[in-house]
């Protein structure tokens, strides 16, 4: 893909599939706006590989929760680089629990940040977008949005709410020639599986019919495409990065 010129903002850019969206996007030509909420030393390895490897790249912490936060952090966008032509919404976090373990403050905590977070940011974003009349949205929602996993009633339940929610805003702004569309990781190789204990992990690869599990590159290439020229006909869709999960 060529983005040359463009400037896509990122948020939870500084590891994991969110790290390969931003190496990928600089890579290919974007500066890049990309934030993390408490990982300082992750967001700045990934911003000096990005500049190490010629690309264009800022980084800036960000609560994406924070409704005045996210307003002021994306007028600086178009007020320093005079537009935003893609956001990718990938900023969240797992608080997991069983249904009558779980805390109130676990289940609104993931739905702050998981989906409020992205209504934050996609709707600062989209004004600049509207203005120009082009833009790209991609919001990552998760393969237990469609599937269910037991423990994680709540983050399953915000990256549903991503579906709903980018379904009908691609909607309202397709007449300004902005698409909005999902891109759904099933288990992906990050830091967080690779924590895990070697039976779960066999347990989860029991699940993918492709027999392994995914790579954070081959989410970022669908992101990459979907912010493109060459996805200008497609809005309002849910892909799937799951290995062919059911």
């Amino acid at each position: 893909m060529n983005h040359a010129g463009r400037v896509i903002a990122v948020t939870g850019g500084s590891r994991g599939i969110g790290r390969a969206i931003v190496q990928r996007l600089a890579v290919e030509g974007a500066h890049i706006v990309f934030t993390y909420a408490t990982a300082a030393d992750p967001a700045a390895r990934t911003l000096e590989a990005i500049k190490a490897a010629g690309g264009s790249a800022e980084v800036h912490p960000l609560e994406v929760a924070d409704f005045d936060a996210t307003q002021a952090f994306f007028k600086g966008i178009a007020a320093r680089h005079g537009r935003i032509d893609g956001l990718v919404n990938n900023a969240g976090l797992t608080k997991d629990n069983l249904l009558l373990r779980m805390k109130e403050e676990q289940w609104d905590r993931v739905l702050d940040v998981n989906l409020k977070g992205v209504f934050h940011c996609t709707r600062a974003a989209a004004r600049s977008m509207v203005k120009k009349r082009h833009g790209r949205i991609v919001n990552i929602t998760s393969v237990v949005a469609v599937t269910g996993n037991a423990g994680q009633s709540n983050y399953a339940a915000s990256k549903a709410g991503i579906i709903g929610f980018t379904r009908s805003i691609a909607v309202e702004l397709a007449s300004r020639s902005i698409t909005v569309n999902a891109v759904a990781p099933g288990f992906i190789d990050t830091d967080m599986t690779q924590s895990l204990p070697e039976r779960v992990r066999e347990e989860l690869l029991q699940r993918v019919p492709l027999g392994r599990l995914g790579k954070a590159e081959e989410v970022a290439a669908l992101v990459s495409f979907l912010l493109s020229d060459d996805a200008d006909y497609i809005t309002g869709q849910v892909i799937h990065v799951n290995g062919g999960i059911c």
